[in-house]
């Protein structure tokens, strides 16, 4: 099957309540959302858009040659951020936009391929995304760790902060070795840009309120979202200073 075109769409606003001015934090010597544009560029990717709402970011990309588009501040999702893009850009309802989150510095290009592939193969799906096995019982009872569970055929059965599935007897007496079906869910997705528009009409749905998972509302309204196993391990994300200081180390330790 022919590679899929793709366009991504990288959502970088400068308000974060851990990390103010996340995305001009520096790794190495350069600003966290070049590192991300950057990794992005290597995807194959027929366009890279940093979507901002603020001109101090907007000058920083145009500063090293990327591509910005400005949007409304009062966007209450990166997906509605997503939307108003695909429509300043004209885009077709057909058209693949891969989301990259502006705080993975280490993305791996491969990943971002992966996913708008999938999408491309999967015509029944209005979104591809990916997973990796949890390999830790830390991870199993974090909330903040978003477990997914598949059907045979890869669509998302369902996405919780929960431990999913739910091993009985196993985790109720503290026997978790195996972790047999545990899926940590990648926050990485591909849209087709016609069903984004279609998706910040849907109200929010009841599930997606109570685990605060914005993809259930796309489950939720019968949609089918297609998980494939990511082809290379995710790299270190920036939530917090900590995580920079980590993901500075990484970087020296690695000569990026």
């Amino acid at each position: 099957m022919p590679k899929a075109r793709f366009i991504v769409v990288i959502p970088a606003r400068y308000a974060s309540t851990r990390l103010p001015g996340k995305p001009l934090s520096l790794i190495g010597d350069k600003p966290m959302v070049q590192h991300v544009y950057d990794r992005a560029l290597l995807s194959g990717a027929d366009k890279v858009i940093v979507a901002t709402d603020d001109k101090r970011i907007e000058q920083v990309i145009t500063d090293f040659g990327g591509y910005a588009c400005m949007t409304r501040a009062d966007h209450a999702s990166g997906s509605d951020r997503l939307a108003e893009v695909c429509e300043k850009e004209g885009l077709d309802d057909d058209d693949i936009v891969v989301n990259v989150q502006g705080d993975e510095p280490f993305i791996s290009p491969e990943n971002i391929s992966q996913v708008a592939q999938n999408l491309g193969e999967h015509k029944d799906c209005v979104m591809s995304t990916l997973s990796t096995p949890i390999t830790g019982e830390s991870e199993v009872f974090n909330s903040n760790v978003v477990k997914v569970v598949t059907a045979d055929n890869g669509k998302a059965l369902y996405f919780s902060r929960a431990p999913i599935p739910w091993q009985r007897g196993s985790f109720e007496e503290n026997k978790v070795a195996a972790l047999e079906g545990c899926q940590r869910h990648i926050g990485i997705y591909a849209y087709r840009a016609g069903f984004l528009k279609q998706y910040v009409q849907m109200k929010p749905a009841d599930i997606e309120k109570l685990e605060s998972l914005e993809q259930l509302r796309v489950l939720a309204n019968g949609y089918h979202i297609h998980v494939e196993a990511a082809q290379e391990v995710p790299g270190l994300g920036v939530d917090t200073p900590e995580d920079l200081d980590a993901a500075n180390t990484y970087y020296r330790k690695h000569q990026l």
